[in-house]
Parts: structure tokens; sequence; C-alpha cells
């Protein structure tokens, strides 16, 4: 975008901001947002925004993520920011209840109302979207087939690691050369069906021992909570093994012979079109995104969501049927780079962009 706008970016993240505005050669603007309901920060932040956008006058405002969205888009509506475009990436809400998703759903609306178009990175979510009411047909649109950024798939390339690599990062962290390796990236919580995945692979390991769990990602005990038990199994089985968050997930999913992401809610998952792409068959829930991206035994599996029996038959079937987990495999990475190359999804966007500032010309 670079070649064609003055580009500014804005998040909560002072240091990665800063690191990225340097990386990428574009000015930036920290403002402080949390990921809970916190009225006085949103305010401020609002606030602060505002006095910004009056000063920088942009053309486009466009925002990621339920607070950034609602702070930015409102900041947007009161400087006069005359295209406001918001993308929906997943929505918290859906497994919320009572008070907290009566505000989450005003919240959602709000955002909405105050945007002047709304990008869900799904065909799923477009439905959800409308279902609950959130916002009218005519003001939402969905860019390409899905995602929010596309996959860089020169980036994710298992051909840039070798044999040895592999061998080495294995003894590195333990994992017996000879094992089948399944991996989960992101976030260690509830909501993305780790419980479940702990209760599957403790299933699968009495049966057949020469398996290795990979868990990379944080570990957020504060936001939702594991069980107990399963953070138990976590510290104490030493065929499960947590990395903890990574910038670069690329050496474990060329280890790695299998993604499990058994997520309750996604948006259009960044994770499983990387695993795709490195050349892994997935196994995922039956959600937006998860069952857009993955064709039925093409480049994947389909479970149930929360359904921890259909998750331990899947990961078995494909643990004893090597011919099956092969061809699936070998499909995975042509079906992402048909489909979500970043490279295509940016000249997506910016055909979108050049389309509105040709109607904004006009009014």
């Amino acid at each position: 975008m670079n070649k064609y706008f003055e580009v500014i970016a804005i998040s909560a993240d002072k240091e990665r901001l800063h690191k990225y505005g340097k990386d990428n050669g574009v000015k930036t603007f920290w403002v402080e947002m949390t990921r809970e309901i916190t009225p006085v920060k949103d305010i401020l932040a609002v606030v602060k925004l505002v006095f910004y956008f009056l000063k920088e006058k942009p053309l486009i405002v466009h925002t990621h993520t339920p607070k950034a969205g609602v702070v930015g888009m409102l900041a947007a509506k009161i400087a006069g920011v005359p295209i406001r475009l918001h993308t929906v990436a997943g929505l918290p809400l859906l497994e919320t209840t009572g008070t907290k998703r009566k505000i989450l759903e005003w919240v959602e609306k709000f955002t909405y109302q105050l945007a002047t178009r709304i990008y869900p990175n799904s065909i799923g979510l477009k439905e959800i979207i409308l279902d609950h009411g959130f916002t009218r047909e005519n003001k939402i649109k969905i860019l390409g087939k899905g995602s929010s950024n596309g996959i860089d798939t020169s980036y994710f390339n298992p051909g840039e690691y070798s044999i040895s690599e592999g061998l080495n990062l294995k003894t590195k962290m333990g994992v017996p050369q000879n094992n089948l390796i399944y991996i989960f990236i992101g976030r260690i919580v509830s909501e993305k069906g780790i419980n479940e995945l702990i209760d599957a692979f403790k299933q699968l390991q009495k049966i057949h021992p020469d398996v290795t769990l990979l868990l990379v990602g944080p570990l957020e005990e504060h936001l939702d909570p594991l069980r107990e038990e399963s953070m138990q199994e976590i510290k104490n089985n030493p065929n499960i093994i947590s990395t903890g968050y990574q910038n670069d997930v690329r050496p474990y999913l060329a280890i790695a012979d299998i993604l499990v992401f058994p997520s309750y809610r996604e948006g259009f998952p960044n994770v499983v079109m990387q695993a795709g792409a490195m050349g892994l068959p997935s196994i995922v829930s039956n959600i937006n995104g998860c069952n857009e991206i993955i064709e039925e035994g093409k480049n994947g599996f389909i479970i149930p969501v929360k359904d921890k029996q259909a998750l331990f038959q899947s990961m078995e079937k494909l643990l004893k049927d090597s011919v099956l987990r092969n061809n699936v495999s070998g499909r995975s990475r042509e079906i992402i780079c048909n489909n979500y190359d970043r490279k295509e999804f940016w000249q997506i966007l910016k055909n979108e962009y050049d389309l509105l500032e040709k109607e904004q010309k006009k009014v």
C-alpha cells in the first residue's frame, strides 16, 4: 500500500508498533487499548484518536479487532473521516452470556453503524452477523475468498527447511525422532478447544505411545483458563511440549505431521492457512473460517465443536493410515496457494480502496 497511499499504522503494542513502522517504512501512532471492557481508557483512546485524525485528515480509516473497531470507528466518525472500514475477524461475544453478552452485542452493532463498510473475513461470519441483525446486507462485503490478509506462501514454504534442521529441533526439544507430531498453534485457552485436545491426546497416547503434541502459543490463564486437569497434564506429560509464544512458527510446522485446531470460534484462522501452506493436513472444528479453508478429506478433516471423541477418531485415523495422511498432505499446499495467496489478496484490497476513493470523489 506504500506505493499508492501514505500509510499510518496505529496499535496498542508500543514496542511491536515501533518495530513494524521501522521495518515497513510507515508512520506510526500509539494509543492505549485493552482487550477487556474498560470505559475510561476507551474514552481516552477515542479522544486521542479524534485529535490525531483531525490533524492527519485521513481519507480511509480501516480497523481490525472489536476494541480497535469501536474506538477507531467512533473517533473517525467524530473527526469526519469519509471512508470508515472495519474488518471482522471473529466474534468473541459468541462464547459469552448474560450482561457481558448484551454489552458486546451492543458494541458490535454500534461499530457497524459507525462504519461505512464491513468486511467479515469469512462467509460463515457474514451469515452470523446478518442472522444476529448487527447490520444490513448492503453494508457487508467479503474480500476475495475470505481472510484478513491472505497468506505469504513463499514465506510459509516447507522447502525452506532441511531434514537436518528438523532433526536438530526435535533433539533440542526432546522429541523422539520417530514420533508422529501433532501441533496446535494459538493462545492456550479453553475457547481454542485445548481441554478437548488434551483429553483426545491422552486417549490416543494410551493406544499409540509414539506420539507428541506440540502446543505453540502463549498461556493466557487470566483470560480463559484451562481446566486444572489439563494444566497438570501439560506440565507432567513428557509427550506434551508447550513452547510458549514464538515469533516464527515455521520451524515447528516443518517438523509436525498434523495440525489440530479444535477452536470454538474463529474468523478466518491464519494458523490453518499457514499449516496448509507448509503441507500439513488439518483437523479443525466445524466453525466458520475453518470449514471454508478445509475441504473434508482433501486437505483435512472437520469435526463437531467440543467433540473430543470425534477429535480422537480423526487424530487416530490420520495416524494409522499413512497413505491417507500423505495424500491429504500432498494436496494441502496446493489448495492454499491457489486460493489464499497474500499478494492476490493485497491487490483485491487495493482495488477496493481505489473503488471507494472514486465513489467518494463523486460525492
